[in-house]
């Protein structure tokens, strides 16, 4: 088996995961153990700047090539640092692949720019790098994402459950996978915002990063009159294949939503359980609609550290719970669900943290197996994409 390192910087621009995982095979027959996983925090200079990019703020091109070697070199620090906290379970890697930091995702004008220099962090760590994933699928007119279904089709796929596997990143998002699924039998779409939102009401409302373990928002009830009109957005009514970030749901859009709550005299508790309850109800009515009435949902992704959006999914999916009785106004939004069973994304055997990084150390070792990994049926592509850009070091 092939030691290969995964790296994930997501729309929350909060942090750089890493996943050192042995990986064998390909398709169905791929298998994958983790060896180790870590998370690393995004330096602050690199996060302001990268923020302001998304903001919109005016930047030259030097600033932007700088930041594109940064972000390069941040990767090839951040695997360092894993394969160091791995101690003598990790080994230097023979292959990453890397995500690489969203800027901005505009399939719909035929681009996305995903920033950090695959060649520098192959050159200053001595192994290939894959990256840049999106750009193939978006020339092929599809939407360029959600990247890890590919990856869930491979490693868990069950022949005899159905499953819908949620991330609650900086966006949510949800991928359908029946019971011996095929390749084109699987559905999956980003259903909205999720951290994104949440911590950036924390950072405003509360003065912390966070929303710890939900506090904050269980302490309140989300306002139906509000939540009824956020629901009635453009891009929840649209059907897949869809894709969305921080260009939709972006700074203006959050201030936008936590004035409208202040215009009806919500407190910081109510503001933050409904927009919770957002989240939960836009995850939740995605997988009603796409999932089989019997399939079992597996959440993971640092939302799901949150009680208060776990216990309304628990309460919108019909799963009887604490989610119930407590505050987070999101489980009382709307009636009962269709009775699908949760569970936590590590019950399939990968931390659910570590899912997204795993899912690029797959596409990267498949890239190097000639695959193209692309998913027509989750992103509207003509074709099947070959996503990734290999990248060697001038010594290998």
């Amino acid at each position: 088996m092939k030691m290969v390192a995964g790296v994930m910087t997501g729309t929350s621009v909060d942090g750089i995961d890493v996943v050192l995982a042995r990986l064998a095979g390909s398709g169905r027959a791929l298998r994958a153990e983790v060896v180790a996983f870590s998370g690393h925090p995004m330096p602050d200079d690199v996060r302001i700047r990268v923020e302001a990019l998304i903001a919109g703020q005016t930047t030259t091109a030097r600033q932007l090539a700088v930041l594109h070697a940064d972000l390069g070199r941040m990767t090839a620090r951040a695997v360092e640092a894993a394969v160091r906290a791995a101690g003598g379970e990790g080994a230097m890697p023979q292959l990453v692949g890397m995500h690489g930091q969203t800027v901005w995702h505009a399939p719909r004008e035929g681009a996305t720019l995903q920033l950090g220099d695959a060649s520098v962090a192959a050159h200053l760590l001595g192994v290939p790098v894959v990256g840049d994933f999106r750009t193939g699928d978006v020339a092929l007119g599809g939407e360029g994402a959600p990247l890890v279904p590919y990856a869930d089709w491979a490693l868990y796929v069950d022949d005899d459950e159905d499953r819908v596997l949620v991330n609650l990143g900086g966006m949510a998002n949800i991928t359908v996978l029946p019971a011996r699924a095929g390749r084109d039998d699987v559905v999956a779409f980003d259903t909205g915002p999720a951290n994104v939102l949440l911590d950036g009401a924390a950072r405003k409302l509360l003065g912390e990063p966070f929303d710890r373990d939900g506090r904050c928002a269980l302490g309140g009830r989300a306002h139906g009159g509000l939540l009824s009109r956020w629901l009635a957005h453009d891009y929840f009514r649209a059907a897949p294949p869809k894709s969305t970030g921080r260009e939709l749901f972006s700074e203006s859009y959050l201030h936008a939503r936590l004035e409208e709550g202040a215009a009806e005299g919500l407190g910081t508790e109510d503001l933050m359980a409904t927009l919770v309850a957002l989240t939960v109800q836009t995850v939740s009515r995605a997988v009603e609609q796409y999932a089989p009435p019997s399939a079992r949902v597996y959440v993971g992704g640092g939302g799901a550290h949150n009680r208060a959006v776990m216990h309304g999914l628990e309460a919108a999916l019909g799963r009887s719970g604490p989610g119930r009785s407590e505050g987070a106004g999101a489980g009382h939004a709307e009636g009962a669900g269709a009775g699908h069973a949760l569970d936590r994304f590590a019950a399939l055997g990968v931390d659910g943290d570590a899912r997204e990084a795993l899912a690029f150390a797959v596409l990267a070792h498949e890239a190097m197996n000639h695959v193209a990994t692309g998913m027509p049926r989750v992103t509207g592509a003509s074709a099947r994409a070959f996503q990734g850009k290999i990248c060697y070091p001038g010594t290998y």
